[in-house]
């Protein structure tokens, strides 16, 4: 399992996990324990442990057990003086401890419930160098003082200062670096977290290596991490607080290399930025809008996805109160055959566990109508550190026997049984558990009880051994075989959006969930002064738990009373806390394969295909070469070649249009002309001014007969091809008219008037004139700079001087989104091939990327230089920057992949053929540019 790959000295049996929760281990010395059961006494050599709130024997044989002494049930601790009688045999001094009670662990080496042995005992140890002892009996006063204060918070007090002191009385041991040229960066006190565990110490970080350096040696004297070999790193908030530092040496595995938590804020901020510098594009790259647009556009599987929500919103295998959590995605666990064509197979993912079962539900409710301030729905979480060792007992029953004060749960409460399991969350009072990642893994092992443990007996007389499993699963690597493409179905795919919005989303909390399936609104009495009954609506949220699991919902560090505070973290820590919400709005779908036939059911995928990019299948529909042309070209978009550049205008170019056959290029220009290029005779052949105002943009009809072109002196103008001549004006704007698009007779067009009109006009009507009839008037807040129309012509985008961009519908003419996006002017906007997307560029140098359902900003990408205009596929971009260069972009890594040089000013203007292997771009260097792949 994931969290088990805690480094662990292979021979020796002393765990942090015999310590009790927030325990700490100080030290260690060599000792014999002495005891006199025979008329000649016996010595047992070993080591001794002092912890904070007990002593720890573990003696070198394996066979004898562990002594585990908790320091609240010593009655004396005293310092044994040497014998110096010189007619008795020699005696060195020694430790003699009186207890009311002694735990015995790992007897014969097995890992097995704690055995207890109470009733007054008294222990000697003499120390191997017995000139310490008198100091460690001095420490273990120290400690049992602390342990037996009658106040919690006076405990804690008094064992954190003993630590601190240790801490400040050392340092990180410069003779541990690599290199004697390794330059130190900083150093100072932290804790190395791991499950139920922490180990305080020292780091350091220098100019190659982050190191780690237990105060006690343990688990090894020093842990070394090189800075280059870091692949991710993530802040974690800690106990609630923001202390934590997660460092993975690795791109998709969920187990960390090192869990630091620090003791100051700033200390934690400064490691984390200067191994930031290290990481190439580490701040741009790795964020929930990159990984939301990979898992999208199927670059990132289902399983990866969830991984990667679960890191950002502060979920770690270290921490089990913040266990990554994974959904329950079937509902048949006892058919002889899982088929995953059939949508009953699998579970309702836009209802949280708790509101599957509309009885239980019900229950609930009537019990939350009569429940005092502050009210919740659900009395557990759906994780929690016992649910996720719940799962895991049987490859970690050592963290169980530290989570349960030496026990494991009663047998019949055990995890025996897949179906068992998912009936119970399905029906119990108190059961809305989710799955954890293992259930969609590849390690199998936390089903079977490989070690033998002696897991109890059930009722019915039977012993725990391996996990039952459904009839459709031949064998535990079987089921998770299944499990991980039922995970990866087309059915999941199409929904998961839904959980996410329940666990990370929008509906994890707040108003928004009563509009949804997560939440309901119910009718409440209440009687007013004049003792009339009054009836009044009262909200109810399906995934409200208790206030304490939910981030900001108890700021610990503002409760004086520190009994109070312990008691509280202890209990937010065992109950399990809700991820940190990640969406505020409704999480896109899935962009899945398109099938011949759209009623088809998902199928089963093959075993190695769930975690590799989504692919269609064999039989998915598909615009033949023709899309895979497109593909490749944008694949090779980066070795774009310069075929010619031609100067035919004296001011910026404005836009420029190509007619079908490619054989003549059209272009405006702010010097007010619109010209006609040849490509054949590589000159211009006819220049066209309609006023003495730039011209901003210009398009072809479909037959290539007219061409229409608009302007800053509020018109747009129909020039006729085969007669040379303007042949129409149409006066529609208030202000310079920015942008126009053509789609079947309907002519768009954008005004700095802060409106986007649509006309009716014929095709055959527009070699003629003619009247513009005007079906709506688009308003807008602000000035319209960028419009296009997706490939089907049903929405419009817009884009305006207040960094607003609108998504329209063009048969209802009304909004369907509206985002504030940049912080200022617009320059360019368009949709993806597949119009699920929209991409914008403005003068705040950024690139967003916008989901057209949502209206989520799913992509934010900061660029050096201000783009100006693009084309793209849906992925990457081919940008025309303020530096004239054109600049290949990958949207889903945020990098730019290459820079061609190009115009020696900025990039105005960009057309690009449908086979994407042509482009041509406008500069206000006044020059055209011919580009070809």
């Amino acid at each position: 399992m994931a969290f088990l790959k805690t480094p662990e000295r292979s021979k020796e049996r002393f765990s942090l996990l015999l310590l009790d929760l927030e325990e700490y281990y100080f030290e260690q010395h060599t000792a014999y324990h002495v005891t006199s059961a025979s008329p000649k006494e016996r010595k047992v050599r070993g080591s001794l442990k002092i912890c904070s709130k007990s002593v720890i024997f573990d003696p070198d044989d394996f066979q004898t057990p562990i002594l585990k002494i908790p320091l609240r049930d010593c009655k004396k601790i005293e310092f044994v003086q040497k014998d110096t009688n010189p007619f008795n045999e020699p005696k060195p001094s020694a430790v003699s401890i009186s207890c009311g009670q002694v735990f015995y662990i790992k007897e014969s080496n097995v890992i097995a419930p704690y055995r207890i042995e109470r009733g007054t005992k008294r222990l000697t140890f003499q120390l191997e160098v017995w000139t310490k002892t008198e100091d460690v009996v001095q420490t273990l006063l120290q400690l049992h003082r602390a342990s037996c204060l009658d106040k919690l918070g006076d405990q804690t007090a008094m064992i954190e200062a003993n630590l601190q002191s240790r801490l400040a009385r050392t340092s990180f041991d410069k003779n541990c670096f690599q290199s004697v040229a390794e330059k130190p960066h900083m150093e100072c006190a932290v804790e190395m977290v791991a499950p139920l565990v922490s180990n305080p110490g020292h780091v350091c970080i220098t100019d190659e290596n982050l190191y780690f350096q237990p105060l006690n040696g343990y688990p090894e004297r020093v842990i070394q991490i090189k800075l280059h070999s870091v692949r991710r790193i993530y802040k974690r908030r800690h106990g609630l607080r923001p202390l934590g530092l997660e460092v993975f040496c690795s791109e998709n595995d969920f187990c960390s290399d090192i869990y630091l938590k620090f003791y100051k804020t700033a200390d934690r901020d400064d490691i984390y930025y200067y191994i930031a510098t290290f990481l190439e594009n580490h701040l741009t790259e790795h964020t929930v809008e990159s990984y939301m647009l990979q898992w999208q556009r199927g670059l990132l599987s289902n399983y990866q996805y969830l991984l990667h929500l679960n890191n950002l919103a502060d979920r770690s295998c270290n921490d089990l109160s913040q266990y990554p959590v994974f959904p329950w995605v079937l509902s048949d666990y006892g058919s002889a055959q899982l088929d995953l064509t059939n949508a009953a197979s699998f579970r309702d993912l836009s209802k949280p566990v708790g509101a599957l079962n509309k009885e239980r539900l019900d229950r609930l409710l009537a019990r939350y109508r009569g429940m005092p301030e502050p009210s919740f729905l659900y009395g557990s979480h759906y994780s929690s550190p016992g649910y996720v060792l719940f799962y895991l007992v049987r490859v970690a029953p050592e963290h169980m026997l530290c989570l349960q004060n030496g026990r494991y749960d009663h047998a019949d409460r055990m995890f025996n049984s897949v179906g068992e399991t998912w009936r119970n969350c399905l029906e119990g009072a108190t059961d809305f558990k989710e799955l954890i990642p293992e259930f969609y893994g590849t390690d199998f092992t936390f089903l079977e009880n490989r070690l033998g443990l002696d897991l109890g007996r059930r009722q019915n007389g039977s012993y725990v051994g391996d996990v039952v499993l459904p009839p459709w699963a031949s064998d535990a690597r079987d089921f998770l075989q299944k499990h991980r493409t039922a995970l990866e179905s087309q059915f999941v795919s199409e929904h998961l959006h839904e959980w996410i919005d329940l666990i990370f989303g929008f509906k994890q909390r707040g108003s928004e969930a009563v509009a949804a399936q997560n939440g309901t609104t119910l009718l409440t009495e209440k009687i007013d002064q004049k003792n009339i009954r009054i009836l009044t609506l009262k909200h109810v949220y399906f995934s409200v738990f208790h206030p304490l699991t939910y981030e900001g919902g108890v700021d610990c560090d503002s409760i004086d009373d520190p009994d109070q505070r312990i008691a509280m973290l202890t209990q937010i820590l065992e109950f399990g806390q809700t991820p940190t919400q990640l969406f505020t709005s409704p999480h896109p779908q899935r962009i899945t394969p398109r099938f011949h036939n759209i009623t088809r059911s998902p199928s089963i995928t093959s075993p190695g295909s769930e975690l590799s990019p989504a692919s269609p299948s064999a039989d998915s529909s598909f615009e033949d070469l023709t899309e895979e042309s497109r593909r490749l070209a944008w694949v090779n978009m980066g070795n774009l070649t310069l075929v010619s550049s031609h100067k035919i205008h004296k001011e910026a170019v404005t836009g420029i249009t190509v007619t079908r056959d490619g054989s003549a290029i059209f272009s405006t220009s702010q010097d007010s002309t619109l010209k006609m290029f040849s490509k054949e005779l590589k000159d211009f052949q006819r220049s066209m001014s309609f006023s003495n105002m730039a011209l901003s943009s210009c398009l072809l009809l479909a037959d290539g007969k007219t061409a229409v072109c608009s302007s800053w002196d509020n018109n747009v103008y129909f020039y006729s091809v085969p007669f040379g001549r303007r042949q129409d004006t149409l006066m529609g704007h208030d202000d310079a008219v920015s942008a126009i698009r053509w789609f079947d007779d309907r002519l768009y067009t954008a005004s700095w008037d802060s409106t986007v009109k649509v006309w009716h006009c014929a095709a055959e009507n527009a070699h003629k004139r003619s009247q513009f009839e005007l079906l709506a008037e688009l308003e807008h807040d602000s000035g319209v700079n960028s419009i296009n129309l997706s490939s089907a012509g049903t929405l419009l985008v817009s884009g305006c001087k207040d960094g607003t961009v609108s998504v329209w519908d063009t048969q209802s003419h009304t909004e369907l989104q509206q985002v504030e996006c940049h912080s200022g002017n617009i320059h360019h906007t368009s949709f993806s091939p597949d119009s699920r997307h929209v991409l914008s560029v403005g003068d705040d140098c950024c690139m967003k990327v916008i989901d057209v359902q949502t209206g989520m900003v799913m992509s934010s990408v900061k660029s050096d230089e201000e783009q100006r205009c693009f084309c793209w596929d849906g992925s990457s971009v081919l940008c025309g920057g303020q530096s004239g260069d054109l600049l290949l972009w990958d949207l889903l890594s945020s990098t730019v992949i290459k820079r061609i040089p190009a115009h020696s000013g900025p990039v105005t203007a960009m057309w690009m053929n449908d086979l994407c292997t042509t482009v041509i771009s406008g500069g206000e260097d006044k020059q055209i540019m011919f580009w070809r792949l």
